[in-house]
């Protein structure tokens, strides 16, 4: 993990075209602004990891085989 240190106002660069800026620090907590092109997803962790959670649940309910018998309307 690279770590740097900055100051508010200051920024760093990812690639060409994602800029991280220091907007604003109180006590422990850091205030970041990120410009990033609006294809490329930005979330916090914690929102991240529930979508990924998400994403596997539902990709695991379509590969069960479906267990349910059919319809009514079907044989109507």
């Amino acid at each position: 993990m690279l770590v740097l240190s900055r100051q508010r106002d200051e920024s760093i660069i990812i690639g060409d075209n994602i800029v991280i800026t220091i907007v604003d620090i109180r006590g422990d907590k850091v205030r970041l602004g990120i410009q990033a092109p609006t294809e490329i997803p930005v979330h916090r962790q914690e929102v991240y990891d529930a979508i990924q959670r998400e994403n596997a649940m539902k990709e695991s309910e379509a590969r069960r085989p479906s267990s349910q018998s059919p319809s009514k309307n079907a044989s109507e």
